[in-house]
């Protein structure tokens, strides 16, 4: 007798239970049923996107997400973001967001990653120049020329430029992933328009070298133009030439004596007549 009602609870105990796992089974999935957070399309990107490449449909794709984590400003349609150029490298899955990307109408390449109100330089360079290829895209540098100017006397080194961007090397827009160097017969710089105009004459006027900064030291220095007599310790600048100036002839003004009179020479021939006159 036992075992028969401790039978019977053990099925009416096992009824129960999946009575219950089914009511939750059910709740769960019923429309509306379950607190499901609600959510929102996004673009991400499907592959690596590159700085100054133009979107293509195969780049991107749209996922849902809770709109609890996404950012307030996101696109949710391919069509938002198709043809427009990146200026800030996109890994695969980030976010496309709109500071990511050129304005529309923009473009791609290196246009698109100029902001309004600058300018994109170009300067020859060689390996010194170029800080043995390590001044690549996204760095930083000083421009400094050696010329002569004219009455100085002598070469002199001047800082043109500090704490210019450089975005450009070669026809690259982004360093190597290794951070290796790269070496470019062209170094592109990012500058306002009037240091734009000071970069072109100091081309002009001069050697241009670059000086590569700490991206994190970004302090401008007034610094004096260097001259080559600091360049050799213990020598005195040069001496400025004597100036001869030749002193005004003294024209004395003698009076003629009185009392003498004049007289007047004529010549006629190998003749002469003499005429004198008194001085009265």
């Amino acid at each position: 007798m036992n075992r028969t009602r401790l039978l019977m609870i053990g099925v009416v105990a096992l009824a129960l239970a999946a009575f219950v796992s089914f009511s939750v089974y059910r709740r769960l999935n019923a429309p509306g049923g379950a607190n499901v957070a609600p959510s929102d399309s996004i673009v991400i990107a499907a592959i690596d996107i590159s700085l100054g490449a133009k979107i293509e449909d195969k780049d991107i794709k749209v996922v849902q997400l809770p709109a609890a984590d996404l950012p307030p400003r996101h696109f949710r349609q391919k069509s938002q973001v198709l043809g427009r150029g990146v200026i800030v490298p996109i890994a695969q899955g980030e976010f496309v967001l709109p500071e990511k990307l050129a304005g529309e109408n923009a473009g791609s390449g290196l246009p698109a990653l100029i902001p309004t109100g600058m300018r994109a330089v170009s300067v020859r360079v060689n390996e010194v120049i170029g800080v043995a290829g390590f001044v690549v895209p996204g760095t930083r540098v000083d421009v400094m020329l050696t010329g002569n100017p004219s009455g100085s006397g002598g070469e002199r080194t001047t800082t043109v430029l500090e704490n210019v961007a450089v975005i450009a090397s070669g026809q690259r827009l982004e360093r190597s992933v290794a951070g290796d160097a790269q070496t470019a017969p062209v170094i592109t710089l990012l500058v306002s328009p009037d240091d734009a105009q000071k970069l072109a004459l100091a081309q002009s006027q001069g050697k241009i070298q670059l000086a590569l900064r700490n991206p994190l030291d970004t302090k401008q220095q007034e610094l004096m133009s260097v001259q080559e007599a600091a360049l050799y310790r213990g020598a005195s600048a040069p001496a400025k030439l004597a100036q001869h100036s030749k002193a005004p002839k003294q024209v004395v003004l003698t009076a003629p004596p009185t009392g003498s009179g004049y007289q007047v020479d004529v010549y006629r021939g190998d003749k002469k007549d003499v005429t004198k006159f008194d001085s009265q």
